[in-house]
């Protein structure tokens, strides 16, 4: 729970703040916040504010502590199939035998029971990534590590402008946790007539595009079926995550970078950006761009 804030507030807004808190789920809590709209020190305003929460949330196989990442408590199986996957930890759902989800101190360990091949070959790889949110890459040694090859994609896919913008109109109603808290990236699974089917949400893009995959391969949908649109700017992190999953098109209402157009280009992968409304460009296949 937060401590309160230095200046005491009302005592009615207090209790009302902590039943509310009682209430809501552990990825956001409610706190109390004064704001002041103008010069004159009696103009604060105090009310009740639902913030979305960061965790500290490890990833554990086979007993031997991998990474840990600031991450919002919600969707933590989904965020471990996903980051084995994109890691190259893993190739297949069955590949992990079993999980727990264990509440530890200030954080939460996720115990994963990893396929014996598997570990072997993370033991002779391993690296640590002490996460900052939302930064994929915090805490690799390498530059090899840093810059991982990726397969290029068997496929390519694309995405019609009419499904792209039907699936930005639909994201935005599927974006809970951002609308009670105003800070989470969404990541989505769209269909190829734009139709939103899936939605994971995070305080980290990385994070909530892990997730998202992680419910693709637990769900087993087919990667070739439709294609992620997220809600940040598209990083080589995130478009070497999408590839990693199989998913040909990746589309981001923000700009990319330079390197994750370069990293799309290798791929395969058609990368849209500045996807807003009936607006969007494509950096790479823009044949694949239909009406």
């Amino acid at each position: 729970m937060l401590e309160p804030p230095a200046r005491s507030p009302d005592h009615r807004l207090a209790n009302a703040c902590a039943a509310d808190e009682a209430m809501l789920p552990h990825e956001h809590v409610t706190v109390t916040r004064s704001t002041w709209t103008g010069p004159d020190p009696l103009s604060a305003h105090e009310a009740c504010e639902t913030l979305i929460e960061e965790t500290p949330v490890a990833l554990v196989y086979n007993g031997i502590s991998h990474a840990v990442m600031l991450a919002t408590p919600s969707d933590l199986e989904d965020f471990a199939y996903g980051f084995s996957l994109t890691e190259g930890i893993v190739s297949r759902r069955q590949d992990i035998y079993g999980m727990d989800i264990v509440s530890v101190g200030q954080g939460i360990e996720v115990r994963i029971e990893l396929a014996a091949e598997h570990f072997v070959q993370l033991k002779h790889r391993r690296r640590t990534l002490a996460g900052r949110t939302g930064c994929g890459l915090c805490g690799v040694d390498s530059l090899a590590a840093a810059l991982r090859p990726v397969a290029t994609l068997e496929h390519r896919s694309g995405v019609s402008r009419a499904a792209l913008a039907r699936a930005l109109d639909e994201l935005g109603q599927e974006q809970v946790l951002h609308r009670l808290t105003g800070g989470a990236h969404a990541a989505a699974w769209v269909s190829a007539s734009g139709q939103v089917q899936l939605v994971r949400e995070d305080v980290g893009r990385h994070n909530a595009l892990d997730k998202l995959i992680g419910a693709q391969l637990r769900w087993g949908n087919d990667p070739r079926a439709g294609f992620v649109l997220v809600t940040s700017r598209a990083s080589y992190e995130m478009v070497h995550k999408t590839a990693a999953a199989g998913i040909g098109c990746l589309a981001a209402v923000s700009a990319p970078t330079a390197h994750a157009v370069r990293l799309a280009e290798s791929a395969g992968l058609t990368l849209v950006g500045f996807a807003r409304g009936q607006r969007c460009t494509a950096y790479t296949f823009p044949d694949t761009i239909t009406a």
